[in-house]
């Protein structure tokens, strides 16, 4: 990979989209196989003592880079803005090549009043813009809730998962969201549904009795979303859960006149996300799945009292692999995430 790289010291947003129009059209003219990409906008608020661990994970987001990613990093007491502009490209062997474009912008707190002012000029027009906010800076958000289109966000990230979820649903009401604590739950999610797939099972989904999700400390947002996904698909009334004086969140949830178990257990894990889940039915169908080396580890217990495991590989794509997913989901549109937030929000409300 070769970069093209501007820097200056107190400059403007006009003076940086200028610099950006012009290491465009001189690579360019050294080279017309190269063309910038043109599909996405990610605009980044970071504290910038923090800016090196975010640009590292945004580096290993692999094929799933934004077409422009504007990295705003705070720094206190700054009055000025200090910028770098970097096209980074590969010369074809033949064919097209593709430019990505990467630009930081030193900001202060006082910026942030008018943030819109600085990010609209530096941005690709006409492109979905994606704004993450990886150390809060909610103030950032509400400025450029206008301009914006997609918000990526974190819900495992703030310390308590009732007004993450509440401040997930208030956005959804404006932008799309990408909700890292729902992608994470997206293996669990297919792997039951897949098992629920063979049509002797199908009466079983229908009659679960109770499900416990094991989450890592920090997470109850992730497994309050999985809880949230299987109440909206299978059409169960949820109910507040108590906490259990540390030892997690239990309750039930309503189908007609049936109950359903519902209990949420923090254990310990050193990924984010889920430690695993288990689904039991009246007859004695329990299926297990829980997190294990390369994939997940399955189990189903029979009525008859027959059991089964077995290895799902490649289950899980990694916390690494989630901020790709994130970005890659900025494109797409999952109707499932906003009926599973407000049922997860029913869990949480009294």
């Amino acid at each position: 990979m070769s970069d093209d790289v501007w820097s200056a010291r107190d400059t403007t947003p006009d003076q940086i989209a200028d610099a950006l129009r012009q290491l465009l059209r001189e690579r360019h003219a050294a080279n017309q196989s190269l063309a910038p990409a043109r599909v996405l906008n990610l605009v980044v608020v970071v504290d910038k003592d923090w800016k090196g661990e975010v640009a590292n994970r945004l580096e290993r987001v692999g094929r799933y880079h934004a077409s422009r990613t504007v990295l705003c990093a705070v720094e206190d007491a700054r009055q000025t803005l200090d910028a770098q502009a970097v096209m980074a490209y590969e010369e074809p062997s033949d064919g097209l090549g593709v430019i990505r474009e990467r630009v930081q912008i030193d900001i202060g707190p006082g910026h942030l009043e008018h943030l819109e002012t600085i990010i609209d000029p530096v941005v690709v027009s006409e492109l979905p813009t994606v704004l993450w906010c990886p150390h809060g800076h909610e103030q950032a958000i509400d400025e450029l809730l206008e301009m914006i289109d997609v918000v990526l966000l974190d819900s495992d990230q703030k310390t308590q998962a009732q007004p993450a979820l509440a401040r997930a649903q208030e956005l959804l009401q404006s932008v799309y969201v990408v909700d890292l604590a729902w992608l994470r739950t997206t293996p669990w999610r297919e792997r039951l549904a897949a098992s629920f797939d063979p049509a002797e099972r199908r009466e079983a989904l229908h009659r679960i009795c109770s499900i416990a999700v094991r989450h890592r400390p920090g997470s109850t947002a992730s497994a309050l979303l999985l809880a949230g996904w299987l109440t909206a698909q299978l059409g169960w009334q949820p109910a507040a859960l108590e906490a259990q004086n540390g030892a997690g969140l239990r309750g039930a949830a309503r189908r007609g006149e049936r109950e359903i178990a519902i209990e949420l257990a923090a254990v310990d894990q050193e990924a984010p996300g889920l430690a695993g889940v288990t689904v039991e039915c009246p007859s004695g169908f329990v299926l297990s799945l829980d997190r294990a080396p390369g994939g997940l580890q399955a189990k189903t217990h029979q009525s008859d009292g027959s059991e089964t495991s077995w290895q799902v590989l490649g289950a899980s794509r990694g916390e690494g692999g989630i901020l790709g997913e994130g970005v890659r989901q900025a494109l797409l549109r999952d109707p499932t995430y906003g009926l599973a937030l407000t049922a997860a929000r029913g869990y949480c409300l009294r």
